[in-house]
């Protein structure tokens, strides 16, 4: 896609698009469609981080209320274009997002970064759900570095015996009411270094975590693995089969095609 996206003798209007965010993908994708011209963008995102980074687009935070809100959202601002670049385990918005497109015959493109796949060295225990990681852990009191957010900390509470070290980009607040309970609040990314010497002063014991994916967060995967400790690894979630691309850079070709398409209706009409 090129500086001129929408521009030409059969572009109407800028083309509407909507980005659910949240991620550093979101970022990247919504600072490359900031640069060209002939688009008109929304950031759309959750709400769970007080104090999200400032975008260089207009930005909405809150649910839609259901695919059934979603779709009503698309019809109203006459959005033509979504792209789902959530988290790999907000499967509910992902799923919302698939339903309200098709009922609005709006074109949707997912950015999903691959997953973390097990390399030589790693100690991992794959688990279906964050309630599994907690069992994963076992009755033995160990010492557990938490870095799977905020909102699904309160699982842990049934495995007190545990000394849990939890980081987070929001406080933890009342969410892991256990005995030894010590909270990092910190934004990544975190380099190898930074996440070695957090597990050494620590004394961690095993890592938790989610399959995220993605180059910013893995040198924890990575610290793990040097340190030698295991790693508890929440799989994720099944996502709906739409068209789908690896990184915000490889959503240009997809929307150049999309855009090709609208300006060909136009010329028909």
């Amino acid at each position: 896609m090129s500086r001129t996206v929408g521009q030409g003798p059969c572009a109407r209007h800028p083309m509407r698009i909507l980005v659910l965010g949240g991620t550093s993908e979101a970022s990247a994708l919504v600072a490359l469609l900031a640069a060209e011209a002939g688009v008109a963008v929304t950031l759309s995102l959750a709400g769970r981080t007080a104090a999200p980074r400032p975008e260089p687009v207009a930005t909405r935070i809150g649910g839609f209320g259901g695919a059934e809100g979603l779709a009503q959202w698309l019809a109203e601002t006459g959005t033509e274009v979504v792209i789902d670049a959530t988290h790999p385990f907000a499967a509910r918005i992902s799923a919302n997002a698939a339903r309200a497109c098709a009922a609005r015959s709006v074109p949707l493109l997912a950015v999903r970064r691959p997953a973390w796949t097990r390399e030589e060295g790693d100690r991992w225990t794959e688990v279906g759900s964050v309630a599994a990681s907690v069992e994963a852990l076992g009755a033995t009191p160990k010492k557990v570095f938490l870095t799977i957010g905020r909102q699904e900390l309160s699982a842990f509470a049934r495995a007190p015996q545990h000394r849990y070290v939890v980081r987070t980009i929001e406080p933890v607040g009342d969410a892991l009411p256990v005995p030894d309970l010590v909270c990092l609040s910190a934004r990544g990314p975190f380099t190898l270094e930074d996440e070695i010497r957090i597990m050494r002063e620590a004394g961690i014991e095993v890592l938790v975590t989610k399959n995220s994916g993605g180059a910013p967060t893995y040198p924890k995967i990575a610290a793990a693995r040097r340190l030698g400790l295991p790693v508890v690894i929440v799989a994720r979630p099944a996502l709906p089969e739409v068209p789908s691309v690896p990184d915000a850079e490889g959503s240009r070709a997809w929307l150049a095609a999309v855009l090709r398409a609208r300006q060909e209706a136009g010329a028909d009409s």
